[in-house]
């Protein structure tokens, strides 16, 4: 975790982080002829009544406000580049630009790489994929984060995360500074995200923890006020959707996060949560707040992200009918009903069409809220991007690596179909099944610790959660992959089951063809995610390619011939690879190995016995160059045929007088570009101040404070 510079020598935590940098130079370029796709989603929004039109329109702008955050999360010098491509873009638009560059000198290559980078770094937000979390630029400090000081360690955020579990204090909002190392005792700041930054005359629930505390021999001090212009702005704009609402829920919903980014409460965006849970059906969806934890190298802090979309009905329906058939289903899943959910809280499960999707990048689906308490007692809701999906349809015969000639026609008429399958039954019965074993702060159980066995071990359970534990905070750094691997198991696991595919209207032939495909698209995808490894530090730098390639080992390691990666020569001389997946016995060998490696996973979650789960899962998830697959060796074939993610154009809405304007742009670069320059018509330049002192600030305080710091400490 880098400050202002180059990680700290003997930092284990910095080292962690500076490795997603040490990859081969290609890692670091976006290449001029780079996929870009634009998301349509006119014919939804065209159907939305004016009312709707202007609460998505505000909450569209309190998404995109709050989505400046990410800049300050990713990079020291994210906002730095940002604020001064926003300036260029102002002063000329890319057309004006271009013509001025070539008649200086440049090519039209050369002005093309300036403009796919600029695209990439309003993309990504940031300087680093937001898939991969590599820089793609080359002669910048290598691997950092922004989450934490310069200085701190794992030893540190592991402290730090004891501290806030002992304060019942949730990391999702929060950053970690430590401020000096005086008389050998560590101080550090945690600081929460929020508008207010010094308490006003207002009581609140989290006025009794901004204060100093001493723990463990080293001194915190709770602080709030982090993004605080940007939160206002967000504010602001949540205010005036809730004039649009549509009901209570949304009201009250809308409520409880102007208090959270307000105040910094993750409570009150708990109780938001609850709101929009109870919000069945809505026609225009949204979540906002800090909610994913991929990028945080300890597992617990929150990426800022909000999203407003619209509803598919047609697809809706089929997902109506996967949660109707729910309850049954669970009950296929490989484990005892003792380690299931007491009940099954039924979700609302829609297909959406995005208009907007502020952060780092754009997923294809979604299951929240992430408050596993929640989750378990509350409910939760699954969210298919449908425009987001046809984009990654859109797949080319010539681009189809890793696969047999024979396989590549099948692939490209079922991968729509069966990657709709798969996002439903990960997103519903995967994130939305399994119970966790819980003993609350009253010493009360929510399981029967007399009669509940381990099926693992023939033996009473050893192990829970404690009062102030979640999944996240105890399994840390594994927690976000481990979680998707669970969930793309439960997937392909499901998929096996007739009356699931008879729900997406397949049957006879074509379902064994979309199971194919969807198998297939899984270990094709495992293959293809040793591209976000990093053989320097032996780490993982994205979640769920870490967990694809944990589930190609899973069915591999069953053997008899159901799947083989073979390396080959390509026709051009150069290295290359297939995958080949036996279909005849995905149910006979396939179906047995997934069922033992499923219920394992979930039985080490239910108990939260986190030396087994680790010692399982960064077992399957260690890549060496062992034969017979020779992993390694494997890498480097797939980063000599890696293709770049497509980078995706979002609208933009305009408000004209009391009417909103749906506003589109080109599938380029430059209309990428177009879209972030028309975003913020009002108050581009004072945003972009706000981030030079944000950013400006944090170099201010990290590079203070390292001077500090006695020679020896990391």
């Amino acid at each position: 975790m880098n400050g202002a510079g180059e990680p700290e020598a003997g930092s284990e935590f910095a080292n962690r982080a500076a490795a997603a940098g040490l990859m081969a130079d290609t890692q670091y370029i976006l290449p001029n002829d780079i996929g870009v796709s634009s998301l349509d989603c006119r014919e939804a929004f065209r159907l939305l009544s004016p009312t709707e039109r202007l609460y998505a329109h505000h909450l569209s702008r309190a998404a995109w406000y709050g989505g400046l955050a990410v800049l300050l999360q990713t990079s020291p010098e994210a906002p730095y580049i940002y604020a001064l491509l926003s300036r260029l873009f102002r002063a000329q638009d890319p057309d004006q630009l271009r013509q001025h560059a070539l008649a200086e000198g440049l090519t039209e290559e050369e002005y093309q790489a300036f403009l796919v980078y600029a695209a990439g770094v309003y993309s990504n937000m940031g300087n680093y994929k937001s898939f991969g979390d590599t820089k793609f630029v080359p002669n910048l400090p290598k691997g950092v984060t922004t989450y934490f000081s310069g200085d701190c360690t794992m030893e540190d955020a592991k402290l730090a995360q004891d501290f806030l579990d002992s304060q019942n204090l949730s990391a999702y909002n929060t950053r970690l500074f430590k401020v000096a190392d005086r008389e050998g005792k560590s101080h550090y700041e945690v600081r929460l995200a929020s508008v207010l930054k010094t308490d006003p005359a207002l009581d609140s629930e989290l006025t009794s923890k901004l204060k100093s505390y001493e723990f463990q021999g080293s001194y915190f001090q709770v602080t709030r006020g982090d993004y605080a212009p940007i939160l206002q702005k967000v504010v602001e704009h949540l205010e005036k959707a809730k004039a649009y609402a549509a009901n209570s829920h949304q009201e009250q919903m809308l409520a409880q996060y102007i208090e959270s980014f307000t105040q910094g409460s993750i409570e009150a965006h708990k109780r938001g949560s609850r709101f929009w849970i109870q919000d069945k059906g809505p026609i225009v969806e949204s979540y906002i707040g800090f909610i994913e934890s991929y990028r945080d190298p300890f597992g617990s802090r929150g990426e800022f992200e909000g999203f407003v979309a619209m509803v598919n009905k047609a697809m809706s329906a089929k997902f109506e009918r996967l949660v109707a058939s729910a309850e049954q289903l669970l009950k296929e899943l490989p484990w005892p009903p003792a380690f299931e959910k007491d009940k099954f809280l039924t979700p609302d499960f829609t297909s959406l069409d995005v208009l907007t999707f502020a952060g780092s990048g754009i997923p294809a689906g979604i299951n929240i809220p992430n408050y596993d308490d929640l989750r378990q007692t509350e409910g939760f809701k699954n969210v298919s991007l449908g425009n987001v999906l046809a984009v990654a349809y859109a797949t080319k015969r010539e681009k189809l690596t890793f696969l047999e000639e024979d396989d590549k026609d099948l692939y490209i008429r079922w991968k729509g179909p069966s990657f709709d399958v798969q996002v439903g039954l990960h997103e519903l019965l995967g994130h939305g099944s399994g119970k966790l074993f819980v003993q609350d702060e009253k010493g009360a159980f929510n399981f029967d610790r007399e009669t509940v066995i381990n099926p693992e071990t023939g033996e009473q359970v050893q192990s829970w959660y404690r009062s102030g534990e979640t999944w996240d905070s105890k399994f840390s750094t594994i927690a976000s992959s481990y979680e998707e691997c669970r969930a793309e198991s439960v997937g392909l696991y499901l998929c096996l089951n007739p009356q699931v595919l008879e729900i997406f209207g397949f049957e006879g032939a074509d379902a064994e063809d979309v199971i194919y495909v969807n198998w297939l698209n899984m270990v094709r995808a495992g293959l293809l995610a040793l591209e976000f490894y990093t053989p320097e530090a032996a780490n993982w730098r994205q979640a769920h390619m870490q967990a694809r390639f944990v589930i190609l080992r899973v069915l591999l390691e069953a053997g008899e011939g159901l799947v083989t990666v073979t390396p080959t020569t390509g026709s051009d001389g150069r290295p290359d690879a297939r995958v080949h997946l036996d279909r005849s016995k995905i149910r006979s060998v396939g179906r047995p190995a997934l069922e033992r490696f499923l219920r394992r996973l979930q039985v080490l979650k239910s108990t939260g016995d986190v030396a087994a789960g680790r010692a399982l899962y960064e077992g399957y998830a260690a890549v060496t160059d062992a034969p017979p697959e020779c992993f390694l060796t494997l890498r480097d074939t797939v980063l000599l045929r890696k293709e770049s993610r497509k980078l995706i154009v979002q609208p933009n809405t305009r408000l004209e007088g009391s009417e909103v304007q749906l506003v589109e742009y080109e599938a380029s670069a430059a209309g990428l570009i177009r879209s972030f320059c028309e975003r913020f018509p009002e108050d581009g330049p004072e945003l972009d101040e706000v981030l030079i002192q944000l950013a400006t600030a944090d170099a201010r305080f990290w590079r203070d404070q390292i001077k500090e710091v006695p020679s020896g400490q990391a």
